[in-house]
């Protein structure tokens, strides 16, 4: 059983897509970006335009043409596009979004009012996107959120509107992710057990709008501790097909309410990105690189 068929035509090529998440978040976060996509495998990014560091991220992104930057809906744990009396059920007392997704997914999948704030908020992010005059090359969401049905289906008939053409679909494949690693065997294949009928359903539904999705993520499983190790031995095993290897570098730790979370491991995701090795490595093994605006175009 395996619910990631690879492209048609590309389905005998390995092809990575290298992401960071959080662009714009801080300016380490941002210069990490920056000088990986300069001097590494960097080839994609993901743009919290609600996060302090905007401003700072478009500038470089704008001198960055061969970067894919896609945005990074924020529907939790960050700050809203809107205002907060907009938001009564997602925001707290700070007007920062509740940090609930279990709460708030139920209440999405039931609540009108709560799928009309959600609504309003993700068209308010994709315009501030399309604002910056930069390329949008997908769509993913912090936390992965953006997977809660709910929003999959507003995404899917938004995507008309707003020139969407791909998704991010965040379903590790057990046997893969497992192979390169050799850990967490059971938190691996269970956790893809369970995703199956979801993400079968995202992919079925985003592919009937025309939207795209990579194939394979790697990353799920270590979430901020994608080390120059971790990363070489996912490249070393990748699949044929499509993949997106996702990580959280930054040049810096940083303390505050827009901080990652304290046992991330940035700098060594930052190592990993800019790690010029790793370009002698993906040749070795015949992987190609490219990101989401590319992919768009194939």
């Amino acid at each position: 059983m395996d619910s990631n068929p690879a492209h048609g035509r590309q389905q005998n090529k390995k092809i990575l897509i290298v992401t960071a998440d959080d662009f714009g978040l801080s300016e380490w976060v941002n210069e990490a970006v920056e000088t990986g996509h300069r001097h590494g495998v960097l080839t994609n990014t993901s743009l919290m335009v609600t996060a302090p560091a905007v401003e700072d991220a478009v500038r470089r992104a704008k001198k960055l043409p061969n970067l894919g930057v896609g945005l990074h809906l924020v529907l939790m744990d960050g700050r809203p596009a809107l205002q907060p009396e907009q938001l009564p059920d997602l925001t707290d007392d700070k007007g920062r979004f509740l940090i609930e997704p279990v709460k708030i997914g139920v209440r999405l999948f039931f609540e009108k009012k709560v799928k009309q704030q959600v609504e309003a908020e993700i068209r308010a992010q994709i315009e501030l996107f399309l604002d910056t005059g930069l390329p949008l090359s997908h769509v993913d969401g912090h936390h992965h959120f953006h997977q809660h049905p709910t929003v999959i289906g507003l995404l899917a008939e938004m995507a008309p509107e707003y020139g969407i053409r791909t998704v991010r679909l965040p379903q590790e494949h057990w046997r893969y992710s497992w192979h390169a690693q050799r850990d967490k065997l059971v938190q691996r294949l269970f956790a893809w057990l369970l995703s199956v009928p979801r993400f079968t359903g995202m992919r079925q539904r985003l592919s009937r709008k025309g939207i795209r999705t990579n194939d394979f993520i790697f990353g799920l499983h270590e979430s901020g501790h994608m080390t120059p190790e971790r990363v070489n031995r996912f490249v070393s095993n990748l699949p044929p097909g499509i993949s997106e290897l996702y990580c959280h570098p930054a040049t810096s730790p940083w303390q505050g309410d827009d901080s990652l979370p304290d046992d991330y491991e940035c700098v060594e995701e930052f190592r990993a990105i800019s790690d010029p090795d790793l370009k002698h490595l993906l040749q070795e093994q015949g992987v190609r690189l490219t990101n989401f605006n590319t992919l768009n175009l194939s």
